[in-house]
């Protein structure tokens, strides 16, 4: 039986304004409707808002102009684009609704070895963040795993947010170039501190998605994470990265 759920209101955004770009609604260089004008049609908060256009940035649907407001853009091609869940990921860490939970550096576990393609116990640095949205409280639990030495000269070990995103602060800050991401979905009994930071009952499941991301020459850069409570979220399929 599928599972039903009601997304969290900053997917309904992003999956709306996507469609209508897609079906000309808005014209490749129109410009949007406001963050107010947004927020009296979806009946929500600013940050929710907020985040759900830089999701849509971060896909390469719309485009930003200081002091000017936020353009459609032509639709990016179709390897290119984020599935909704990918790039909030991926997105930046200032939104009101965004917390970074910890920071740690500590030897790296199977399963972040395995999507690193590195050796058990290798340093690594381990970054989480917790998701919240008005309407459903907690979404999703996300987190990065990154080799010390790409994490180095970033400010991915650091607990402060990074308000550029994780793709383009690691980009700027270490040169690297992105090329795809693989994703694996599965599903597994939630551990207690996830029932606390999720606040779901101990004992129930969550979905998990490990994204591992690559750099041209095919290795992985660096993994993430992420543990949903069905009922809150939804996932899509594998996606490259540009």
């Amino acid at each position: 039986m599928p599972i039903e759920y009601t997304p969290p209101k900053y997917v309904t955004i992003v999956n709306t304004l996507q469609a209508r770009i897609e079906d000309g609604t808005y014209a490749s260089g129109e410009m949007l409707p406001s963050e107010t004008a947004l927020m009296k049609e979806f009946d929500t908060s600013r940050p929710t808002v907020v985040r759900s256009l830089e999701i849509l940035r971060q896909a390469g649907w719309i485009e930003t102009q200081q002091g000017k407001g936020r353009f459609a853009r032509s639709k990016p091609v179709e390897p290119r684009s984020l599935p909704a869940h990918a790039a909030a990921l991926l997105a930046d860490e200032v939104g009101g609704n965004v917390r970074v939970v910890d920071v740690d550096e500590v030897p790296a576990p199977p399963r972040a070895a395995s999507a690193l393609d590195i050796s058990e116990g290798a340093p690594i640095v381990v970054r989480r963040r917790l998701v919240s949205v008005d309407e459903v409280g907690p979404v999703e639990l996300g987190t990065i795993y990154m080799p010390a030495d790409l994490a180095s000269g970033t400010d991915v070990g650091l607990p402060g947010p990074l308000p550029e995103g994780l793709l383009r602060h690691v980009a700027a800050r270490k040169g690297v170039r992105f090329d795809r991401a693989t994703e694996r979905i599965s599903a597994r009994p939630a551990t207690a501190e996830e029932c606390d930071l999720l606040a779901i009952e101990p004992g129930e499941w969550v979905l998990t998605a490990l994204f591992s991301v690559f750099v041209k020459t095919g290795q992985p850069a660096f993994a993430l994470e992420v543990a949903v409570p069905p009922a809150r979220q939804e996932f899509e399929d594998s996606f490259a990265i540009a």
